[in-house]
């Protein structure tokens, strides 16, 4: 069976999440997605971790609601420390076998820290030493790099310290078995980095609210007999994957350089010629994950590595939607065709599998077409930089949606978690 799996999301607890987020939304919005796995997200936390206790059981190998929807126990911890006089600030995501296990690395973080002020804490510890932490509680657990290219705190991003996996993990390099892609990057990307070989490539959300344009906008599918823990580790750790759902990195938040401030954004050779200087502040910008995969590559765009997995990039249908009838993402206009288009299936059937006609007595010819186009990568994107999101050209624009707070964030999250390094009890 396809296990369809968004294995790093948020809880409600962590920074600049929506306070709606409960288990029972996650549930709801993940079945009219398509997903049908999902990690917990900060099961550090002391009132989320009480929340999953509450709602999930264990059984078979995996937690479940009374439903029977999957969940699996995943947090995201942010590590910011000196190491061979370097600065690294580097976020990795954590899966766990159990709750029981889940606890007992909850304890053995706050023997470092605090783990109540948000879901995605932040540690004074190096990234070898936590692997080893982790595989001292359970050699179940799972370290995976998040977002691997993301300026500020992607393993080989920008500003994180380092140019490598090795130089990240040092002697523990050979427990790292995946690197998330994020949304700034696809797989084709990282099979330029020659290192990344023997890894699984994984794609996953990193959703602050349950809505089905964030919610699974990336996703990993397994190929399984059943949904259970062991099953997922053993195909991450074997590179086992099926395939990956990937955002289109055009329309990530960091996928060109600039400046969000000043309205500068460049692509890597206009960066280059402009050696990394705004041209209106004249500070450095900042470098995006296109610039950043030139910078590290080993090997020539559109290599392919023998035993690639394959990929398929989306815009998620309530964008598509959004675009065809001129209203925000959010709006009763949009949710209207959204909601009408369910009988056909969920999201993701829609987007891969429904047909134009199909689609068409629905929906009208606009939105199929839309539809058609994203399934055969055709759509156009303004690329995103700077904590800004790109934006497809649906047609009906110059230079794309006009942007909205509700799909916008903005690199001032990021910003604000360097700044708020140093005031922690653990530094």
């Amino acid at each position: 069976m396809d296990v369809i799996a968004d294995l790093h999301i948020h809880g409600r607890y962590s920074r600049a999440t929506s306070k709606a987020l409960t288990i029972e939304n996650l549930e709801k919005y993940a079945r009219i997605k398509g997903i049908n796995l999902l990690g917990t997200g900060d099961f550090t936390h002391p009132k989320w971790s009480e929340e999953l206790k509450k709602e999930l059981t264990y059984s078979d190998g995996v937690l479940k609601t009374k439903t029977g929807f999957c969940f699996i126990p995943q947090t995201e911890i942010s590590l910011v420390y000196t190491d061979y006089g370097k600065g690294r600030r580097v976020h990795h995501v954590i899966l766990a076998p159990d709750l029981e296990v889940a606890e007992q690395i909850t304890e053995a973080f706050k023997k470092r820290g605090r783990v109540d002020y948000d879901g995605r804490p932040i540690f004074k510890i190096t990234s070898p030493e936590l692997v080893e932490m982790m595989q001292s509680i359970s050699d179940k657990t799972e370290v995976i790099p998040a977002h691997v290219w993301t300026p500020w705190f992607g393993m080989l991003g920008s500003m994180s310290g380092f140019n490598s996996l090795k130089e990240c993990f040092q002697e523990k390099t050979n427990k790292i078995h995946a690197i998330e892609t994020g949304l700034s990057s696809d797989p084709a990307m990282n099979w330029r980095i020659s290192e990344l070989d023997n890894k699984s490539i994984v794609s996953f959300s990193d959703l602050h609210s349950f809505w089905p344009w964030r919610l699974g906008r990336e996703c990993t599918i397994f190929d399984l007999k059943k949904i259970n823990y062991d099953s997922i580790l053993q195909a991450i750790r074997e590179q086992k994957v099926k395939e990956t759902i990937e955002f289109f990195p055009e329309e990530g938040k960091y996928h060109y350089d600039g400046h969000r401030n000043c309205g500068i954004v460049m692509s890597p050779k206009e960066t280059k010629k402009a050696k990394g200087i705004c041209p209106n502040c004249r500070k450095p910008m900042t470098l995006g994950v296109a610039y950043r995969v030139e910078e590290l590559a080993d090997r020539e765009e559109g290599y392919k590595p023998s035993g690639a997995k394959p990929f398929r990039s989306l815009i998620p249908l309530s964008e598509l939607i959004s675009g065809g009838v001129g209203a925000g993402v959010a709006s009763q206009k949009t949710w209207k065709v959204y909601n009408e288009l369910q009988t056909l299936g969920n999201e993701l059937h829609v987007l891969l599998n429904a047909s134009h006609e199909e689609i068409k007595q629905i929906a009208g010819e606009k939105i199929a077409e839309l539809v058609i186009m994203n399934r055969n990568q055709q759509i156009k994107i303004t690329p995103g930089y700077d904590g800004e999101y790109g934006h497809p050209i649906f047609g009906n624009e110059k230079e794309g949606r006009k942007k909205t707070p509700k799909m916008q964030d903005t690199a001032s999250e990021e910003k604000k978690e360097i700044k708020k390094q140093k005031s922690l009890d653990e530094f």
